[in-house]
């Protein structure tokens, strides 16, 4: 940010000058009409020549009566007349995607828990919202409301974005009413944040509570994603660098909340850990950006297509991987059926295939010779350089998104015992997976602690 004192030369407008190809002095605000003629002319910075200002707001205007505040509202349950009435619980921003339909996106973490929602438009009216859907797994949510005279949003492709790109981040922060602001793509294909289908887009454009669920625009005023989260080195404020969910994922998640009210996704047989420094290590390898394969299941996709436990994907559908999030935002957006070429080191060779994404089957658990898979994550017998003196399996991976990673099962815990039996081994395992009817709990050890996990309710 450029801080400018009282008094002194007009930098942001010699700077301005330097990127417009011009003469500093041709940007003063005393500059002739004409020269502000030359100016709109030729410089690649949008030029309001009226105003004889720079400006992105003729670009950007058509899209923010799309943008929109979202209030979720829960139950109270207090002991005094009038507390069962719906209070605020969250409030977020969100822009709507289809006018004539009242479509609005927003983030999952927006609404999660409400049992009202309201809409707040720049216009000034406030309407109620009917949530159509929501998906933990890439924090998108789809609510619909009734309203005339409503404006939508344009969709640029997330693929073609590029670091350096600016983009301009719009919501309603701080309590505060629309707000917009400006930064550059500071990176593409991030992930890492947790246990979901990540390929985020990163940002240095201030996003702040209340953001969230806010659109992403480029240049052109055009949606390129979908502002969700924000890294913080721990102040709890804006840092400079923010995550949004690319319009490439999107679209496809918002597609199939509107037709199903839920993502149906397809799946491989494959459980995808992400590469990094100890792991390159450990596997004796000279990179850390990949996705290395942590279990592939009997029968699956995954084995069909030749892949086996600690192959590295480096590439798929011939984008790069950075880590498992690539992968699994891939997988995540492909129709059951698609074919997904694969580009694999295996002993320092790179060698390729072509992965089918698969319906998933009706059966969750999967018993293979060495390893069981079970929503989502994968289990094998325990090993005696593993520590544990107890009966039980060793979670050996969980898939991003799955049932397990939403019920917080995390890799390296040890089941023990699934309800009221007790879990020896994997053939055990799978038996009472199966055999559970109505619902599932785990009994897990975790850092030498006992745990429950409700798997399924």
């Amino acid at each position: 940010m450029l801080v400018v004192s009282t008094g002194r030369t007009v930098v942001l407008a010699a700077v301005l000058a330097l990127m417009a190809g011009l003469p500093a002095q041709a940007q003063t605000p005393y500059e002739p009409a004409p020269a502000r003629a030359r100016a709109a002319a030729i410089t690649p910075i949008p030029f309001d020549t009226r105003r004889g200002v720079f400006s992105f707001a003729s670009q950007l205007e058509r899209s923010l009566p799309a943008v929109v505040q979202v209030t979720t509202l829960g139950r109270s349950e207090g002991p005094r007349s009038g507390d069962n009435e719906p209070l605020p619980l969250a409030t977020g921003s969100g822009v709507i995607l289809d006018a004539a339909a009242g479509i609005i996106v927003t983030n999952n973490h927006v609404v999660e828990g409400g049992s009202k929602f309201t809409v707040d438009m720049l216009d000034g009216r406030l309407v109620d919202a009917v949530l159509i859907g929501a998906d933990k797994a890439t924090d998108i949510a789809v609510l619909r409301i009734e309203a005339t005279g409503l404006s939508q949003v344009a969709v640029a492709d997330s693929d073609a974005l590029r670091s350096g790109d600016l983009a301009f981040a719009v919501g309603y922060p701080l309590g505060l009413d629309q707000t917009l602001t400006m930064g550059v793509i500071s990176g593409l294909g991030r992930s890492g944040m947790g246990d979901s289908v990540e390929d985020y887009i990163q940002t240095d454009a201030a996003v702040n509570s209340g953001n969230s669920g806010g659109p992403l625009l480029d240049s052109l005023g055009r949606l390129i994603g979908i502002n969700t989260s924000i890294l913080s080195g721990g102040g709890g404020g804006n840092d400079g660098i923010a995550f949004a969910v690319p319009s490439r994922i999107m679209l496809y998640v918002v597609g199939q909340l509107r037709e199903f009210g839920e993502v149906r996704r397809g799946s491989t047989g494959a459980i995808f850990g992400s590469l990094n420094a100890e792991r390159a290590r450990t596997l004796g390898l000279s990179i850390v950006r990949g996705a290395v394969v942590d279990d592939v299941a009997p029968g699956s996709s995954a084995e069909a297509a030749g892949l086996q436990r600690n192959d590295i994907i480096t590439r798929i559908q011939n984008r790069p991987v950075a880590n498992a999030g690539s992968v699994r935002a891939t997988i995540g957006i492909a129709a059951p059926g698609a074919r997904l070429p694969l580009v694999y080191l295996r002993g320092g060779h790179e060698q390729t295939t072509v992965l089918q994404v698969e319906v998933t089957g009706p059966d969750p658990v999967v018993l293979g010779a060495a390893a069981v898979q079970a929503y989502g994550a994968g289990f094998r017998n325990l090993r005696p350089g593993d520590g544990v003196t107890q009966d039980g399996v060793l979670v050996t991976a969980v898939e991003g998104g799955s049932i397990a990673a939403m019920q917080q099962l995390r890799a390296g815990d040890v089941v023990t015992a699934v309800g009221d039996v007790a879990v020896a081994d994997i053939q055990t395992l799978a038996a009472a997976l199966s055999a559970a009817t109505d619902g599932i709990s785990l009994t897990v050890l975790r850092d030498g602690e006992a745990e429950t996990i409700a798997l399924v309710g």
